[in-house]
């Protein structure tokens, strides 16, 4: 049966289609280091594990990133969504994040970015590609080294909406039966 649409604003479409939770991300150059909240990246291969993300040059990781050519991506849980807006709500030039918000600065052990202590996982990130961050500030890395916490094996992230909404993730269904054996990567 079909759904009754209505007409919705092409500018709030993610609303919709947000790519995945949002994530902390870390860098760190020339002794300057900093955080940033980000909703906009994207797998992209699995072998090498590549993402991209987009990072606007307004930003002061942008130049972080941008110069030291790596960065931690950090996932946080639901519970740290209060750190997690308020990161995205103040400069790096002005405040140090890791202080301000009571976050400990852990040692990577591929990258010298720092990793939060306090996510769920870490991935430390080597820039892999260049090509598109001139024109579209999309940065593409590669994950040279992954934590993620033994438990929770699910944690509930945030999704962020727009307009200052979130929606939390929620329960997993498996569907592994369906698929061919070949496309379980």
């Amino acid at each position: 049966m079909p759904k009754t649409k209505h007409s919705f604003p092409v500018s709030n479409v993610r609303h919709f289609l947000e790519p995945g939770p949002i994530v902390l991300l870390s860098s760190q150059w020339q002794g300057q280091h900093n955080i940033m909240t980000l909703g906009w990246h994207m797998v992209m291969e699995f072998t090498p594990s590549l993402i991209g993300c987009v990072i606007s040059s307004a930003n002061h990781s942008f130049d972080l990133v941008r110069n030291s050519g790596e960065c931690v991506i950090n996932l946080p849980d639901a519970s740290m969504v209060d750190v997690v807006v308020g990161i995205g709500n103040c400069r790096g030039t002005e405040v140090d994040k890791f202080e301000h918000f009571g976050l400990t600065p852990a040692t990577a052990s591929s990258v010298q970015a720092p990793m939060i202590e306090q996510c769920h996982a870490n991935f430390e990130c080597r820039l892999h590609d260049d090509a598109m961050i001139e024109g579209y500030n999309l940065f593409i890395f590669e994950v040279l080294k992954a934590h993620v916490a033994e438990r929770p094996a699910q944690p509930e992230t945030l999704h962020y909406q727009g307009m200052g909404q979130f929606m939390l993730s929620g329960k997993s269904i498996d569907r592994r039966r369906l698929f061919k054996s070949s496309m379980l990567t």
